[in-house]
């Protein structure tokens, strides 16, 4: 008769840069428990996404009915959840549960162990936001910030492949894709910045394209109309089509986003600008990353950036940034052996 494999429940309402700030917490757990099965109850685009790229072996809807039984009691825990929860080991919920429903819940249904804790709780002792979700599991920060933890696998590679050759654009080109939006506009370095820096990568050899989310048409078609020559949109692409996208490119330049925090955990190289946001607490890491900011920002809280006009935080110098863009772009080009003679620069790496 054969074993039954046993499960690991995660649980974790979060949008899509939250989710992957929890992905190295994710590996984590799949080193540790090896032989089980990950389960994550999640936003459904990035679910899809993770086992895409086997970080994760199965997924429900955490707006489906199945997920939203657990903060009901054990008798409303019903379907394939009910199922994996009889056979379940470990189960982390990354939220609050001010009430202990859910661990409540859990713990009836049969899960051997229950962790429920909000990586914001103010008894969490790490600063960045990643290594707050290992915290929550007893893991200590990574060693090496640089891994690539994501794998891209070639049906998602298609994807990108098929995306592009669409729109006129080879994969032997130097593509550097731009995604100009963020979840809030406060957040957002302005169009009139990056158009001189699309000029000058063009300048260089290098072909950008920006990549345009649900809510950025209107950041976009400023960026367009400030442009000499108006780069190629990639619009309403669904998150393994993105992905498929971001692995052929040579450099990444976006926002304070979940894209940003997704193309780091690609390897992709990446210029990150931040603006009112902590850096020290949310900005991606790693060895192949530039973090990119103005002045400091003197706001105590989200209303007062919402108020602030001048929004010093996102005064970026222009030159400072095409010259991190190129030298990355020199780096990206070396160590995947492409001919960099294209590139007419020698901007130091910043």
């Amino acid at each position: 008769m054969p074993t039954v494999r046993r499960t690991i429940m995660m649980i974790h309402p979060g949008g899509l840069g939250d989710v992957i700030l929890a992905v190295p917490a994710m590996v984590r757990l799949r080193a540790r428990f090896s032989n089980h099965r990950l389960v994550l109850c999640a936003e459904d685009q990035v679910a899809k996404l993770l086992l895409a790229c086997r970080i994760i072996d199965e997924w429900t809807s955490v707006q489906g009915r199945e997920c939203t039984g657990l903060f009901a009691g054990a008798d409303s825990v019903t379907g394939q959840v009910q199922i994996w929860l009889k056979d379940c080991d470990l189960a982390i919920g990354w939220m609050q549960d001010l009430d202990g429903k859910l661990s409540e819940t859990l713990k009836a249904v049969g899960v051997r162990e229950v962790i429920v804790r909000s990586p914001f709780s103010t008894t969490i002792r790490a600063k960045h936001q990643r290594d707050r979700f290992l915290e929550v599991i007893n893991e200590v920060p990574f060693d090496d910030e640089g891994d690539n933890l994501l794998t891209v696998t070639e049906p998602l590679l298609h994807l990108g492949r098929s995306c592009l050759e669409a729109v006129g654009i080879s994969t032997e080109q130097s593509l550097v894709i731009f995604h100009p939006g963020s979840g809030s506009v406060h957040k957002c370095v302005g169009p009139d910045v990056l158009a001189p820096v699309i000029t000058a990568l063009q300048s260089s050899g290098a072909t950008p394209v920006i990549l345009e989310g649900p809510a950025d048409r209107e950041t976009v078609e400023r960026l367009l109309s400030l442009c000499v020559d108006p780069p190629i949109v990639l619009r309403g692409l669904d998150i393994l089509t993105v992905v498929g996208v971001l692995a052929q490119a040579r450099l990444f330049v976006g926002q304070d986003s979940g894209i940003t925090h997704l193309a780091v955990l690609m390897g992709v190289h990446t210029v990150a600008l931040f603006g009112p946001t902590n850096p020290d607490r949310w900005a991606p890491r790693g060895a192949h990353v530039t973090v990119v900011q103005g002045a400091p920002c003197l706001c105590h809280s989200w209303s007062d950036v919402s108020r602030c006009q001048e929004k010093p935080c996102l005064v970026i110098q222009q030159d400072h940034l095409v010259a991190c863009c190129l030298a990355h772009l020199k780096e990206a080009a070396v160590q995947q052996r492409i001919p960099s003679g294209c590139l007419v620069t020698d901007y130091p790496v910043c």
